[in-house]
């Protein structure tokens, strides 16, 4: 009678094998770092620090040789910290996964083996629809390290390169006033008895808030403007003092231009930045007031603005300084390289302890986010309508 009453079967009671941590089991990640080859970019995705992380956890790093000696960190530092090193830049390329901060080049491409998993920037802006076709043929999965976020919906990668971009454009104001760099001979610092610099700052944004806390703890007055009164209300609150904002109105705005010792632009935009300040505003400032561009890459928000390079960084039109460097960050190439191995090492642990990348991108939203594409299918919704390419939904390509 009482065997009757048993719900299972003698073969049920035996332990079973469970399968959901078989599919789930660690992966061995094999990373490639390729040397930065476009023009100024000094940057490096791993510090050695990262890579001994990486390696302690079972993981293989090749490195081309060189790779971070823009960011101050040599081929010693990596071999010590446990990566390989290769002098053979096809040899780099064909591993599993490649990590580079500048997109790959055309010839890069064809270099990367078929189904490699590619991590790098993308910028929208500059590509070409042959790039996506070149990786869409080589069935490339690929994720924009710009467009990844995190738990609160933040972009990680780029708020830090804004913190950077922010700080370095006051450091940078500073230095082009010294007479060192024909100036005005002013010095950012509240002196006894001596007038503090003017500095307004177009945008209340990440590199708005720390182009306000640098400029304020060096002594300056500041002048914060920006369309949104939340953002101006949250800049506000971060740095814990009052301090003048407003919207930006021309007549406001112009005012404080003619007073203003240095003006930072920090507007962006869906697709291009708004031009806000016009080129009879910049003709009514101070003879040998600086402007620093920091809106640049996505066209700049100052009429008079053209773009300039690390090499010749600074050009004078209507007698005002301007600098308008696209990729300020690059200028601390060591600094941005710590801030970027920060983002990319903890993701690159969690992707092995995920089993792969098709586990993390099942469970993690903000990586998925920055997926453009998936075994050659093109997954970006801005990237299909901007290069008018079929795209497909991601979450019909995972389950």
């Amino acid at each position: 009678m009482s065997k009757s009453l048993s719900p299972f079967t003698k073969q049920q009671l035996i332990p079973q094998e469970e399968t959901l941590e078989i599919s789930k089991r660690k992966g061995e990640l094999f990373i490639g770092i390729p040397k930065e080859t476009a023009y100024q970019e000094k940057r490096v995705c791993l510090t050695p620090d990262a890579v001994y992380a990486l390696v302690s956890n079972g993981h293989r790093v090749l490195l081309e040789s060189g790779a971070g000696e823009g960011a101050r960190f040599s081929d010693k530092d990596y071999s010590e910290a446990g990566a390989e090193i290769s002098k053979d830049t096809a040899k780099v390329f064909a591993c599993p996964m490649i990590l580079k901060v500048e997109p790959p080049t055309m010839e890069q491409i064809k270099l990367l083996n078929p189904q490699a998993i590619l991590i790098s920037a993308l910028q929208i802006k500059t590509q070409t629809k042959k790039y996506f076709e070149a990786l869409a043929s080589k069935r490339i999965t690929a994720l924009a390290f710009e467009f990844i976020r995190d738990g609160d919906g933040a972009y990680p990668a780029v708020r830090s390169l804004s913190e950077i971009a922010g700080t370095a454009s006051v450091l940078i104001a500073s230095e082009l006033l010294s007479d060192n760099r024909d100036g005005n001979g002013l010095m950012f610092g509240n002196i006894s008895g001596v007038p503090p610099l003017e500095v307004v700052i177009l945008g209340a944004g990440t590199v708005g808030e720390f182009a306000a806390r640098s400029s304020m703890g060096l002594g300056a007055n500041i002048k914060v403007f920006d369309n949104s009164i939340t953002k101006l209300r949250r800049i506000q609150s971060h740095l814990g003092r009052p301090f003048f904002t407003s919207t930006l109105q021309p007549k406001n705005l112009t005012k404080a231009l003619k007073r203003c010792d240095v003006v930072i632009g920090a507007v962006r935009g869906t697709n291009r930045a708004p031009i806000v300040v016009s080129d009879s505003m910049v003709q009514n400032m101070k003879k040998g007031a600086i402007i620093i561009d920091v809106s640049i890459d996505m066209g700049g928000c100052f009429e008079t603005s053209e773009v300039t390079s690390h090499k010749q960084p600074t050009f004078i039109k209507h007698n005002v300084v301007h600098y308008c460097v696209p990729n300020i960050p690059a200028r601390y190439s060591r600094t941005s390289s710590v801030s970027i191995s920060n983002i990319f090492t903890p993701y690159l642990l969690k992707i092995a302890e995920d089993g792969g990348i098709e586990n993390s991108l099942r469970f993690d939203r903000g990586l998925k986010n920055g997926l453009y594409f998936y075994h050659g299918i093109l997954t970006s919704k801005p990237v299909g309508e901007w290069f008018d390419l079929k795209y497909s939904d991601i979450n019909l390509l995972i389950f």
